[in-house]
């Protein structure tokens, strides 16, 4: 079943400023292609969403659940090359400040040791960095993390029934979803994924 603008689950009560449901899609897109950072002078993070524009329909609803916390919309820009990338900022919030903390602590991009995930983070996590090959083989691109991230972040999927390995990209490795797996994986992401996104699970 694909996404259909609408998210009922028990992720509605709030937390601080930001709904259970926000926090979780903050979550979810650190976890992928999301970069907090405070901005010198500051004493708040902000989210950094960042996708090509190829993407602008996934970058519109990321943008229409956190708009509560933006001053502005996505805009296109040229970056590198010819690639034109789709991006917005949230504000600086306290709850994306705790969050920093969490995920930045050493100054680079890490996973919390007590890290639980739920069903719209990791759809969230595979919109960004999930790829399938061959139609059976499916992976989440971590080559960013280091092992040990990677093993924290397996540990977590292993909680929710999915069952993973690391398998080497070139010189990095990423995290390889056992093929027993793949239909806990997409039965669990499935209601959350956005229409634009549904050819990740193959629909």
């Amino acid at each position: 079943m694909a996404y259909n603008g609408e998210i009922h689950c028990k992720m509605d009560n709030t937390v601080g400023s930001l709904t259970e449901l926000q926090r979780s899609i903050i979550i979810g897109t650190i976890l992928g292609d999301g970069y907090l950072r405070i901005v010198s002078g500051k004493k708040n993070a902000l989210l950094e969403v960042n996708h090509a524009f190829s993407q602008k329909a996934y970058v519109d609803w990321k943008y229409e659940m956190l708009k509560a916390f933006c001053k502005s919309g996505p805009k296109s820009r040229k970056s590198n090359g010819t690639r034109v990338a789709y991006r917005f900022n949230t504000r600086q919030h306290p709850e994306i400040t705790k969050l920093h903390t969490a995920f930045y602590g050493e100054g680079k991009k890490s996973i919390p040791e007590n890290l639980v995930l739920d069903p719209v983070m990791l759809a969230v996590w595979f919109m960004d960095d999930g790829s399938r090959c061959r139609a059976s083989d499916v992976y989440l691109n971590t080559q960013q993390f280091a092992q040990h991230d990677q093993e924290v972040l397996r540990a977590s999927l292993l909680k929710l029934g999915i069952e993973s390995s690391l398998n080497k990209d070139k010189v990095y490795s990423r995290i390889r979803i056992k093929k027993s797996s793949i239909p806990i994986l997409f039965k669990s992401i499935s209601p959350y994924i956005v229409p634009s996104m549904t050819y990740k699970i193959g629909l």
